[in-house]
Parts: structure tokens; C-alpha cells; sequence
């Protein structure tokens, strides 16, 4: 029996009736997907917990949907949180000793976790046992107290700050990369036909190409479409309508939406191209660095129209080209990182 427990932080996200609840029902990342199929097969033929799992890449790609189809397929619970819910050991000793056996524990944005958590972690991970301090002062002491053999799953944005002993616990690392259109595109037929909307294939094509490659922005953009098409009382979303939905949206033919374009403005008129440092653009767009590296950049360097260097983030011609700016004719194009 599977249960799904988004408890000790949300790590969910809203589109819920749209995820796949089976590795059959998951469109792309098809490599990935294939190897996850022979690791769960052969957990479940021994009865044994799976090895520990690492998700990383950007934002919005599967990694949490990944996780709960895995503890599906396995049969047992999952408990979803995120590092910053972690606070203390105590906080982590709690939600581990709830576990029974075989049971997933996933631990969002996990490059966050702090280094003492992290710490505990090596023993739950290796050792299925944690060692809890009772007491204080010389009356202190550590009681040992044993784990159900658990599988941890770890989603990451930055695994470049994962500490390598950290990272060498965890059997099985894999990276999500971006769909491709015909993968939005398949993703899009499956979750117009879930949410009731018509579409023909024009509005898929033009759809699956200003998405990003990210599933979470297609099913956002998506639901958004549905309420255009109720109220405006258009018959499906075809070519042209989706064209100016996505326009009245702010996304433009790379699917860019207004951040950023913003972001390439500011890094191309503000700061004359770069290098910039990331901190001095999140203060200019009034935005957390953290957001900046690992939600709005990603694409960006997919693009081709930023780099990330030593001394900070440079535009690149393409970004130029974007926004109809003309390139300087010696930009300043730092050491790469």
C-alpha cells in the first residue's frame, strides 16, 4: 500500500492531477526512466529498500514527481520535506524513527541542508542507526538508535554544493535535462485531454516550443489557457489562440517570459553587458541570488545567451539579437568559470 505524506514541509507543487502515478505514464527523460525500471524491479524481487538516490538539475524537470511514482512502484510510504524544514537533528531523528521499513524519505533542495544535519545523515544513510546525544555537560551521553532500512531521495538544483562524502552515499545519481518539443509535446495531449481542453496539433506544436523544455511551466501555462478558453468561449486552442494567449502572458516566441527578458536588459543596459556578479543583479531585480542561479540562469545558458564566468554573468550575442540591442563592437567577456 502506498501512501503519500507531505508532511514536515510542502514539497509538492499544485498540478497534482496531472503527474504520472507510474513509470509507464512518464513522458521523457526516457534513459533515466529505463534504468529506474530495472533498479526498482530488482529491489522489489529482493524484498530490500532501494539504494539511497540523488535528483538533480533545474527546477520544474520531475525530480519530486520521479520520486513519488518510485515509492508507488515499490509499494511502500513516502515522506516529502524540504532542507530548510530541518532545523535541528532532533527535527531529523523524529521524522526518521517514524519510518517503517523500505519506506522513502525525500528531502527537497537538499544542497541546503545544514552541515550538521548533513552530518547525521552519513550514519542513517550507511549504518541505518543514528546517534542521539542525551544530556549535557560530563553527564552527556550517545545512545545509538537503530533505523528501518529506508531509501533516501535528495532533489538538487546545485549539486556544486553537496559535499563529496555526502554525495558519495547516495547509489544512484541521475540528471534531468530539458524536454525536448515532442516531449512537451506528447505532455501537453496527455494533460489537455486530463483537464477537458481541445487542441489541435498547430496549437501543440507552437505550445510545446515556448515552454522551456520544463513540464511545471507547460501544466502552469496550460491551466492558464483553460481559463482564456472558458471565458473567451473559443472552440480549442489552435495556433492563433495560443499565439496570443501566451502574448497577453508576457511569453515570447523563446518562451521568455518578462523576468527574463528583464534580467537580460538589466544585464545588457545596466551593466553594459557584464561581467556582472549575481549578486549585484539580484539586488537590481530585487530578486534572491538563489532564485536567479537556479530558476531564471539555467535557460538562459540553454540559450546561449548568457555564460556564467569568474567574474560574473556576461550576455552574449544571441541576447543581443533577442531583444534587438546592438552588440558592442569589444564586450568584456570575463574568465569562464
Amino acid at each position: 500500500m502506498s501512501n503519500k505524506t507531505p508532511s514536515h514541509g510542502d514539497a509538492g507543487e499544485p498540478d497534482l492531477a496531472l503527474r504520472p502515478h507510474s513509470l509507464a505514464d512518464f513522458i521523457g527523460q526516457e534513459k533515466l526512466v529505463s534504468h529506474l525500471a530495472v533498479y526498482l524491479g530488482a529491489a522489489r524481487a529482493r524484498a530490500e529498500a532501494l539504494d539511497h538516490v540523488l535528483f538533480y538539475g533545474p527546477p520544474g524537470l520531475g525530480k519530486t514527481t520521479l520520486s513519488r511514482i518510485m515509492a508507488e512502484e515499490m509499494g511502500v510510504n513516502i515522506v516529502m520535506t524540504t532542507a530548510p524544514a530541518i532545523e535541528r537533528a532532533g527535527d531529523l531523528a523524529s521524522i526518521l524513527t517514524a519510518l517503517q521499513e523500505r519506506d522513502v524519505l525525500f528531502i527537497d533542495e537538499i544542497h541546503r541542508l545544514r552541515a550538521n544535519i548533513e552530518e547525521t545523515l552519513y550514519s542513517a544513510m550507511e549504518d541505518y542507526a543514528i546517534d542521539i546525544v542525551i544530556g549535557q555537560g560530563v553527564g552527556a551521553r550517545t545512545v545509538r538508535i537503530p533505523l528501518p532500512r529506508f531509501t533516501l531521495i535528495g532533489a538538487s538544483t546545485r549539486t556544486g554544493l553537496l559535499s563529496a562524502p555526502f554525495m558519495a552515499r547516495f547509489g544512484i545519481v541521475n540528471r534531468l535535462e530539458y524536454y525536448t518539443p515532442p516531449e512537451i509535446a506528447r505532455i501537453i495531449h496527455r494533460n489537455a485531454a486530463l483537464l477537458g481542453v481541445a487542441i489541435n496539433e498547430e496549437g501543440v506544436i507552437l505550445f510545446s516550443e515556448r515552454v522551456r523544455g520544463t513540464p511545471r511551466v507547460c501544466n502552469t501555462l496550460l491551466r492558464r489557457m483553460r481559463d482564456f478558453l472558458q471565458v473567451e468561449k473559443y472552440p480549442c486552442l489552435d495556433a492563433a489562440f495560443v499565439e496570443k494567449t501566451l502574448t497577453t502572458l508576457g511569453i515570447d516566441s523563446l518562451g521568455l517570459d518578462v523576468m527574463n527578458r528583464r534580467y537580460l536588459e538589466i544585464l545588457i543596459r545596466d551593466f553594459e553587458g557584464g561581467p556582472a556578479g549575481v549578486e549585484t543583479l539580484a539586488v537590481s531585480l530585487s530578486e534572491d541570488k538563489e532564485t536567479l542561479s537556479d530558476v531564471y540562469e539555467p535557460f538562459l545558458i540553454q540559450l546561449g545567451m548568457i555564460k556564467r564566468t569568474l567574474r560574473g554573468r556576461v550576455a552574449l550575442r544571441r541576447a543581443y539579437q533577442h531583444l534587438g540591442i546592438p552588440e558592442p563592437q569589444a564586450p568584456n567577456q570575463g574568465e569562464l568559470l
